[in-house]
């Protein structure tokens, strides 16, 4: 079906497939939009009104606006000429239930490595304290 010249364009394709996929953690990581997510946590908000918090200009704000969407950590909707947002209970969710893997995870391996310690000293003719 392929011949062996549309490799390269296989491996292109399957690196912007990639690449295209929204990590959420990554996203909600960057300070502004950080900052974004506490000013929604207060209420719905307009891009003006938020970008009144920021010295970035307010294309950027939308620009970090419309990451958080795509990530799926807000909800936007139109009203006239404004587009106001507003948290996304799902994605939140979501989010946290990634920040709770990995500090599970994370918990689990460092107790795993204590006892390795430990279990190293013992054996190793130390008393255990």
């Amino acid at each position: 079906m392929f011949e062996a010249g549309n490799g390269a364009l296989l491996n292109a394709l399957a690196t912007t497939n990639v690449l295209t996929v929204v990590d959420a953690l990554e996203i909600a990581a960057e300070p502004n939009r950080r900052r974004l997510l506490h000013l929604l946590a207060r209420q719905e908000q307009s891009v003006g009104e938020l970008a009144a918090h920021f010295t970035v200009s307010r294309s950027a704000v939308s620009q970090h606006l419309l990451l958080l969407e795509q990530a799926g950590l807000v909800a936007a909707r139109k009203e006239g000429r404004n587009r106001y947002y507003k948290l996304d209970p799902q994605g939140m969710g979501r989010l946290r239930a990634l920040v709770e893997q990995f500090w599970t995870d994370e918990l689990e391996l460092l107790a795993a490595d204590a006892a390795a310690l430990a279990e190293h000293r013992h054996g190793a003719g130390n008393p255990p304290h």
